[in-house]
């Protein structure tokens, strides 16, 4: 029997995608709480599979050759999930092409456009005094997260999944679908996009990797006064002291 997989975690998007995809793929796997807010992700342990001190990250006891392996990078864990289940990546090279394709583009654009927006609308108000650099902010990421939104509208015109059957390019997207409306995105305008989003949040899979740790995320969303000021301190570019 697999020994389970260690998920270094914690419930945001980019957590999401791992503990999601695990479900659906059926791997066992244990979670290991990594609190953002409080600088778990600076801790020597972490640091030493994750270099980037940015959750999530893998442990696999059962790595290539029987071997452990970790690794760090939303996109990667998938990609090597998807590898060692044999599930949703593609029949094909041509397929995983494909799926590579919105992978990246999750990775390098909504993922990054969103945070950014994600931090100009709901952080950047308790940290910056400048309302002109709030107001630039804010209108260059919603504009472009508006415009990838767009973007993900028109391939899923006429597809059930972005790359037409259910693959980690959906459970890399579908997360940050999730925090639309701190987006400042009105889902309606995007119809094919709202009917897969709603197509795969129905997923019992999809469900329970998205419930994962809730309880973790509502008692870091009660931190008030000085604990909130400390956690933005370590979530926007200051080491935990």
């Amino acid at each position: 029997m697999s020994r389970p997989i260690e998920l270094h975690y914690w419930p945001t998007p980019n957590g999401w995608k791992i503990s999601i995809a695990l479900e659906e793929m059926g791997l066992p796997y244990e979670m290991i709480p990594v609190n953002i807010g409080v600088g778990e992700q600076f801790k020597p342990e972490f640091l030493a599979i994750s270099p980037n001190n940015r959750m999530p990250a893998i442990v696999d006891p059962d790595g290539p050759d029987g071997q452990p392996i970790s690794i760090f990078e939303s996109g990667a864990i998938l990609q090597y999930l998807a590898r060692k289940s044999g599930q949703f990546y593609g029949a094909n090279e041509r397929e995983r092409v494909d799926i590579d394709q919105w992978v990246m583009w999750q990775m390098g654009g909504l993922g990054p456009m969103a945070g950014q927006t994600h931090h100009f609308r709901q952080y950047a108000p308790a940290i910056i005094s400048d309302q002109r650099q709030i107001a630039y902010g804010v209108i260059r990421y919603t504009n472009e997260t508006h415009r990838l939104y767009g973007v993900l509208n028109k391939r899923l015109e006429g597809r059930d999944f972005v790359c037409g059957q259910l693959s980690i390019a959906d459970f890399m997207i579908w997360p940050w679908i999730v925090p639309w409306k701190n987006q400042g995105i009105i889902l309606e305008e995007f119809p094919h996009l709202k009917a897969w989003f709603e197509r795969v949040g129905a997923r019992e899979p999809v469900q329970k990797g998205f419930k994962l740790g809730a309880e973790l995320r509502s008692a870091g969303l009660q931190a008030s006064g000085k604990a909130a000021e400390d956690a933005r301190r370590v979530l926007f570019g200051q080491r935990a002291r």
